[in-house]
């Protein structure tokens, strides 16, 4: 009996009460597959790499005439643009539909220094009075200016600022005053300086469309009471606008802002 040690045979002898489960058993079982499949793949990566030479061949190459053609592609100058004529005369306007006869206005003067006479009656029938004489198209067409609306009546802005004092409708908080002094309360950050009191007297306009703009501090009492309560307005909500004969109008208000600070 010949000794193969490749046959599944062999190794069942060999691992005959033994675990089969263990690594050595499955690569002696699957080692002849392997084998051959290795071997497939080299023969075809084999055949793959000494047919290059052959597929090298099959692909085309370019002649000489590609890369002339390529050349004169390349070499072709395209004419210069013509650059526009600038300051060219407009083009004269169409004549018009009925001729046009030149008016002389007449001058009283010496014959001898008459230099054109105005044109007669009669050859001024059916025909346009004008600074020259031209000559009509009667295929010309005939056009007309379109009516106009006539001029309108320009409503001006208003943009005057006004004062509280003889405004018809007063801007205001929503909510009111209350709900205004209550924003100011929750948002100011007073100085860390004990025992400061006093009042910040600040200034502002009052938008039509409810924004504050123009912030001024009038009088403040240091210690930058006045710069907080410049960025407290700043972000402070819109107003309800003033009115004055019943169009919102740019209202100029003024109030202070009482500062207390603990002992």
């Amino acid at each position: 009996m010949k000794l193969d040690l490749l046959k599944r045979s062999w190794t069942d002898i060999v691992f005959e009460g033994r675990n089969k489960k263990y690594g050595a058993y499955e690569l002696r079982t699957t080692n002849p597959m392997t084998t051959w499949r290795a071997f497939a793949i080299g023969a075809v990566i084999f055949a793959f790499l000494v047919s290059i030479p052959m597929l090298a061949k099959l692909i085309p190459e370019s002649n000489d005439e590609d890369v002339n053609l390529d050349k004169k592609i390349v070499t072709v100058k395209l004419p210069p643009k013509e650059k526009p004529k600038e300051n060219l005369p407009p083009p004269p306007p169409p004549p018009p539909k009925v001729d046009q006869v030149k008016f002389v206005k007449p001058v009283v003067a010496k014959a001898e220094e008459v230099v054109e006479e105005p044109p007669k009656i009669k050859e001024i029938v059916d025909k346009k009075l004008g600074a020259e004489t031209i000559k009509g198209d009667p295929d010309a067409e005939l056009t007309v200016e379109p009516v106009g609306n006539g001029p309108k009546d320009v409503v001006e802005e208003d943009n005057n600022i006004y004062n509280t004092a003889g405004i018809e409708v007063k801007p205001e908080f929503p909510g009111g005053m209350a709900k205004f002094y209550s924003y100011i309360q929750k948002n100011y950050q007073a100085p860390e300086e004990e025992g400061l009191n006093g009042k910040v007297f600040v200034s502002f306009v009052v938008e039509k469309d409810g924004s504050l703009t123009d912030i001024k501090v009038i009088r403040d009492i240091g210690y930058g009471t006045g710069k907080e309560a410049i960025r407290v307005l700043k972000n402070c909500p819109k107003w309800n606008p003033g009115e004055q004969n019943g169009k919102k109008v740019r209202v100029l208000y003024s109030l202070p802002i009482n500062i207390t600070t603990a002992n």
